[in-house]
């Protein structure tokens, strides 16, 4: 007789470890992924003196040009971020004696601003997301390919394993055992956003495909693997004369490029070169009205003027970048862009309920044999899930409380984030592992539970408070960016009170009580 295990036994033992394996490293990268759906407008928040009007007219030669001969004088590249919708800010950057450096311009009044003593959520929560800040020979980049892949591999397996996948869809009892809400909703969450899974995970593969595919690169390309993306880019280049020259007017040059593209405003300039009489100016366009994160640019003769060559993307390239522009949301649509946001909150529910099933389906027998690999377990799901929010929320805080002109200032905020995530792993550890009754597994969802909506409700007041920019003035001024963070951690700080005081009311395992605290 076969004693083989059928497949859907074997999907099930593989979409049960490789979940738990990877279940924090996911929750990580979909938290960090949805906060940076919003990156810019945490950067409002984080950065006060960076709350300021989208300009109308932003010139080069008056705003950017100035400082960048004082600042710069001896670069070969200055890149110039031009402000948008999102970020009212122009951003100039070169290569310095430390590496990339970068200042901020405001472009109303043309002056340089001071350095903002933060990441923000572009400098910190993104990076987290596309290379857990491991930048080191891309450790972090093939980290986060190892976990696309396995949540590649509980998309599929979890399928399979799904006798009832569309009843599972339309099935959900908060008021049945906790065990079996806890299945609803893990059900729920993963059928519900399968393509939206799929595709986020998919794509987020293809954006670095360059970086994966390096070793093939080098094989076609020799030692000038760089030629893939001349070829790619299609981009036009130009050595050096050794002789010096001066600019002509970009803001000319700007004009003459959008008469060019037809419609469509500036993402970025940059100049090669710019003190040499073959330097080069290249205007990049913003490519808010698709989706593909397309390189549309023209290259003009920095000293005379004159178009040099029209840059598009090659075929192929424009595949890989229409994923990374879906994956990205790249293109302007607020209302996708709320989808992306809610769609990855639930995705991290559906993550956390996974491991939450795990401990439960094994507490009960783990307790009788006298094995703790369960509360070992728990206190990961705890430190990984609860832990992040509160790590990132008291990075808020100490946002708002660090003063403005200490040094590494921004180092510290990072610091204050690892810390604090630290802190919570020993504290539910301690909780988890003690040799007290189980329900101390539930204890320290509750307490970090009351600490992370009191984080959030802090961070709110610091805001109003140090900034002036309270909930009702930013409303009242149009300060969206400001005043939607501020709700989202109101909103937060409302539903982690509501979890705290399921947990203290109901004596049930750490797993369905956490569940539970979200379901009524």
């Amino acid at each position: 007789m076969d004693k083989r295990p059928s497949l859907r036994h074997a999907m099930d033992y593989l979409h049960t470890w490789a979940g738990v394996l990877f279940s924090v490293l996911l929750f990580l990268v979909f938290f960090m992924g949805t906060l940076s759906v919003f990156d810019r407008e945490i950067d409002r928040w984080m950065m006060p003196a960076s709350r300021l009007v989208t300009p109308g007219a932003v010139s080069f030669d008056r705003s950017a040009l100035p400082h960048l001969q004082q600042l710069a004088s001896d670069a070969r590249t200055w890149s110039v971020e031009y402000p948008n919708a999102r970020d009212p800010l122009m951003t100039l950057g070169w290569f310095g004696e430390q590496g990339i450096e970068r200042r901020l311009v405001d472009v109303e009044r043309d002056r340089l601003l001071a350095d903002p003593g933060t990441k923000g959520g572009s400098g910190f929560f993104y990076p987290f997301h596309t290379s857990f800040h491991l930048p080191w020979m891309d450790i972090g980049t093939w980290l986060l390919a190892l976990v696309a892949l396995a949540m590649l591999v509980l998309l599929v397996s979890g399928v399979i394993i799904h006798k009832r996948i569309f009843a599972d869809f339309f099935t959900f009892r908060p008021r049945k055992a906790m065990q079996r809400a806890t299945l609803d909703l893990h059900n729920a969450s993963s059928i519900l956003l399968l393509p939206f899974h799929f595709v986020i995970t998919l794509s987020g593969l293809i954006i670095f495909l360059f970086v994966y595919l390096d070793l093939g690169v080098s094989v076609v390309y020799a030692t000038d693997g760089g030629n893939i993306f001349k070829e790619g880019i299609r981009h036009y280049s130009r050595p050096p004369a050794r002789e010096p020259g001066q600019l002509a007017s970009i803001d000319a040059m700007v004009a003459q490029s959008r008469a060019i593209w037809g419609s469509g405003e500036v993402r970025r300039i940059i100049v090669r070169n710019p003190q040499d009489k073959h330097a080069t100016v290249e205007v990049q366009r913003l490519p808010l009205d698709q989706v593909v994160n397309d390189n549309v640019s023209v290259v003009f003769d920095g000293p005379t003027g004159e178009v040099l060559a029209r840059q598009r993307l090659s075929p192929g390239f424009q595949v890989q970048r229409f994923f990374s522009g879906l994956h990205m949301l790249s293109f302007a649509h607020w209302g996708l862009r709320w989808m992306y946001f809610v769609m990855g909150l639930i995705s991290c529910v559906m993550i956390g309920t996974g491991l939450l099933l795990w401990v439960e389906k094994r507490r009960a027998r783990q307790e009788k044999t006298g094995r703790i690999s369960y509360r070992v377990v728990n206190a990961v799901a705890v430190a990984g899930t609860m832990g992040v929010l509160v790590a990132t929320l008291s990075m808020l805080v100490a946002n708002k409380l660090l003063p403005a002109g200490m040094g590494a200032r921004a180092a510290c905020e990072q610091w204050v984030f690892f810390g604090a995530w630290g802190a919570t792993m020993l504290h539910a550890s301690t909780r988890a592992l003690s040799r007290c009754a189980p329900a101390d597994l539930r204890t320290a969802w509750r307490e970090l539970a009351w600490l992370s909506a009191a984080l959030a409700v802090l961070a709110v007041i610091l805001n109003g408070l140090l900034t002036g920019d309270h909930l009702p003035r930013a409303l009242a001024s149009g300060s969206l960016a400001v005043a939607g963070t501020d709700l989202v951690l109101l909103a937060s700080a409302l539903v982690a009170v509501c979890a705290a005081r399921r947990l203290a009311a109901r004596p049930v395992s750490a797993a369905s009580g956490a569940i539970a605290a979200v379901l009524a």
